[in-house]
């Protein structure tokens, strides 16, 4: 092996795909490929029932055309898209401009901002090496394209995660509020990332400054409305959330614990024991100066924001597995380690793929759950490891 990757010939192959320029270019191509196959599916192999292959895209250009006209935005309009607009009042602002372009440019332009964000934050990672960046580029790519073939913003939501980590480590923390703020009004469990500030200086002025950016962001759409479609957007909204919140199980810790063990403990028990194991390693103010400690947390909360969300579907675990990615790399890759990720590559990002046999997908991966499970086991591991393991093994700046 050492001989091979010796090879000029195979180190100049290694070297061009490690480069940060080939892997930005590879992950813009494949999602124009993507986004051209969504485009030609709809005319070619229409859905039943649905408009377009890129459903969640429509829900989102179409947001700010709803807001503009004064509609209710968290209604049905089954002559433009399938299911239910879920995200803020504030969210159909950022899609102005997609509102504004035609679907072949608004699409590739959506999915290459998903893909954008993320990879080049990835890059951007403190102290990882080259290798290991492009490592957790290429590994993230299967369920990226799994996020951009639904045309979902979470790769968008994990980019934002990385780069509120990255601000905060080059002392950058107002920026990283916006994000933070922004990531909420798109899925209001970005809250979460707040938790981050608490690792650095000053996290109590922080507080101030969400609250700012807070409210700032939530007027944006007065821009547009009145005050009373305002606030009727904000209950209608808060309406849908609780309707909503009781609707499924999903990819989740509650559908692993239904369809494995027949335990049907309420929703909110699952989310507060979620909580509390979130929260139990910020006691550990000793190892709050380690990066290592922190970015671990980091991965904590990209997997927790998948498996304690009882609405988890594939598209979204691209948030998840890339937690798993953080960890492994920044685990001793012992066996049993290497064994775990190893399942989890398998199950998360490969079962959904046609190189599965479609067997085990249809009767083991599906039923039950398993694509949740490697992600709950390393949850499990991380949080045991932020307790117990020495974590000072790379100082923060």
């Amino acid at each position: 092996m050492h001989a091979f990757l010796e090879n000029s010939t195979i180190k100049k192959t290694l070297h061009f795909f490690q480069q940060p320029r080939s892997i930005i270019f590879i992950s813009c191509v494949i999602s124009i490929l993507v986004s051209i196959q969504l485009l030609v599916a709809t005319k070619a192999d229409p859905k039943s029932g649905w408009p377009t292959r890129y459903n969640n895209y429509e829900i989102f250009s179409h947001s700010f055309l709803h807001l503009i006209d004064r509609k209710d935005l968290y209604t049905t309009f089954p002559e433009e898209h399938y299911d239910y607009y879920k995200y803020s009042p504030s969210f159909p602002v950022f899609m102005l401009p997609f509102a504004l372009l035609p679907d072949w440019l608004g699409l590739n332009l959506w999915n290459i901002l998903n893909v954008l964000v993320l990879i080049v934050a990835i890059l951007k990672i403190p102290y990882f090496t080259p290798p290991i960046r492009a490592a957790i580029c290429y590994l993230i790519l299967p369920e990226t394209i799994i996020s951009i073939q639904n045309t979902q913003c979470n790769a968008l939501l994990t980019g934002i995660a990385l780069w509120t980590f990255i601000l905060l480590e080059k002392n950058k923390p107002i920026a990283a509020i916006i994000l933070v703020v922004l990531s909420a009004y798109i899925k209001i469990f970005g809250v979460l990332l707040f938790l981050m500030f608490l690792f650095y200086k000053n996290y109590l002025k922080s507080v101030t400054a969400a609250f700012i950016a807070s409210i700032i962001i939530g007027i944006l759409p007065l821009f547009f409305i009145d005050i009373q479609q305002l606030l009727f957007l904000y209950k209608s909204w808060l309406h849908l959330l609780r309707w909503d919140y009781s609707d499924s199980i999903g990819l989740s810790v509650q559908g692993f614990l239904q369809t494995w063990f027949h335990f049907k403990p309420a929703s909110f028990l699952i989310l507060i024991v979620g909580i509390i194991s979130l929260i139990i390693p910020i006691f550990k103010h000793d190892k709050w100066n380690s990066f290592q400690f922190k970015i671990n947390y980091l991965a904590v909360l990209l997997i927790w924001l998948v498996i304690f969300n009882h609405k988890a579907e594939s598209p979204t675990f691209v948030l998840a597995f890339t937690g798993v990615l953080i960890w492994y790399f920044t685990s001793q890759k012992r066996n049993w380690e290497t064994l775990l990720f190893l399942s989890a590559f398998i199950l998360v990002s490969l079962s959904p793929t046609d190189l599965f046999p479609r067997y085990l997908l249809n009767n083991w991966v599906k039923p039950y759950v398993l694509k949740a499970v490697p992600c709950i086991l390393i949850y499990a591991v991380l949080i045991y490891q932020l307790l117990r393991k020495n974590q000072a093994v790379i100082p923060a700046k």
